[in-house]
């Protein structure tokens, strides 16, 4: 619950630094958090499994790559920080999920917190008046684009807000079989954080988290769905003029939308691989007409895979896509012995397959930089530690039935 609460009700201006190093809320919540753990003595649920190894490889190539950019320390220092927030909450919650009912809890701990988010940012759309610049450094007047009032939370980008609301929703779906009245307030308050956002990123999470969430009653078909799935991308690069991806340049859903950027910046990406394959690069100024204002050596990089490259080189964006990978794969292994697990588990945990679809989605249209990445480990984390019980009755049930 802290660690939740410091991220949906803290901004990420409020904190301390010490020397070159940034500890927001919520880093000081996973700092206590670890503390904790090891003056416990306590320990990952089940046994280390090929998520938990990928995180810590990960984590690895992320620190080697620093010492390839042009300013190492500084490298290192950001790193760190990428490190600490990615693995920080991944493994507390791999810890702390020692049981299906700690996962369901989480679930119902997150959906009773973003009810207030939800208000806050509603009254935010209507007022034009962001109640979390009381107390940090968020704007109190939101963005306006194309007329529309785009509410943030205490989020850092209204794209940021709608999104979290946007993942979160098909793990509180999973809920339904057991909690309907919860579940739906929830539902109610994820589908309020996405309206008030005003943008056209988080409806397309959502979207995908639905679709996911329908793909249920053909989870015994899933192999035939993703092989015609990528066999119409590759259909439709062959018909289209473009590259297929610049089917998300199309996409405007409350106008105002900038879809042909995110097109643009794959092709870009592409089209200057040998700039960055290798650990990243410290310059994509020139991928794009135009920069951003916070960094003159870079383009705005609003895609979540592309961003790793930057950082790391295709290994760090390999070894995420890895990561996700295995979180599907894990969903699959399990629900194949779902009779070792509770009657109404099964779909939780489709539900968080469904959340890591809407999430493998986002990271194509949005970059983490805030406190919001925590969704995306927290959905990893706990299917993981859904996959490590299964795994640990299983071994328990073979030595039984050996002894």
């Amino acid at each position: 619950m802290p660690l939740l609460i410091g991220t949906c009700y803290m901004t990420l201006g409020q904190g301390i630094v010490v020397g070159p190093f940034h500890f927001p809320i919520f880093r000081l919540f996973i700092f206590f958090g670890l503390t904790r753990v090891i003056i416990r003595g306590e320990r990952l649920t089940g046994r280390m499994n090929g998520m938990d190894w990928l995180m810590l490889f990960w984590s690895a190539w992320a620190l080697v790559s620093s010492f390839f950019h042009n300013d190492p320390t500084s490298a290192l220092v950001f790193r760190l920080g990428l490190i600490f927030n990615a693995c920080g909450v991944y493994f507390l919650l791999r810890v702390f999920c020692k049981s299906i009912e700690d996962i369901k809890t989480l679930v119902l701990i997150t959906a009773v917190l973003l009810m207030p988010v939800a208000v806050a940012m509603l009254f935010e759309k209507v007022t034009a008046n962001n109640v979390f610049a009381m107390i940090s450094d968020v704007p109190i007047i939101p963005e306006i684009r194309e007329g529309r009032i785009r509410a943030q939370g205490p989020f850092s980008h209204s794209i940021l807000a709608g999104t979290v609301g946007a993942v979160s929703l098909p793990l509180i779906v999973g809920l339904w079989q057991e909690h309907r009245k919860l579940a739906f307030m929830g539902i109610v308050s994820c589908l309020s954080m996405i309206f008030a956002s005003a943008s056209s990123g988080p409806i397309l999470s959502v979207i995908a988290g639905i679709v996911g969430l329908s793909m249920w009653h053909y989870r015994q078909q899933m192999r035939f769905v993703r092989w015609v799935a990528v066999l119409g991308y590759i259909a439709l690069d062959i018909v289209m003029k473009a590259p297929a991806y610049y089917l998300i340049a199309r996409i405007d859903l409350i106008g105002g939308s900038t879809g042909w950027h995110r097109s643009a910046l794959i092709e870009s990406g592409l089209r200057h691989l040998k700039e960055w394959w290798l650990a990243g690069t410290d310059y994509t100024i020139h991928w794009m007409p135009y920069g951003v204002e916070w960094n003159p050596d870079h383009t705005d990089i609003t895609n979540h895979y592309l961003h790793l490259g930057v950082v790391g080189g295709l290994p760090l964006m390999l070894l995420f896509i890895a990561i996700l990978y295995k979180g599907f794969s894990f969903v699959g292994q399990t629900l194949r012995q779902s009779s070792e697990l509770p009657a109404e588990s099964p779909f939780m945990l489709w539900g968080f397959g469904a959340a890591l679809f809407a999430q493998a989605v986002t990271c194509i249209a949005v970059s983490y930089f805030d406190q919001s990445i925590l969704f995306l480990y927290l959905t990893l984390a706990a299917i993981s530690s859904v996959y490590a019980l299964k795994t640990s009755l299983s071994t328990v049930e073979v030595s039984q039935s050996g002894s």
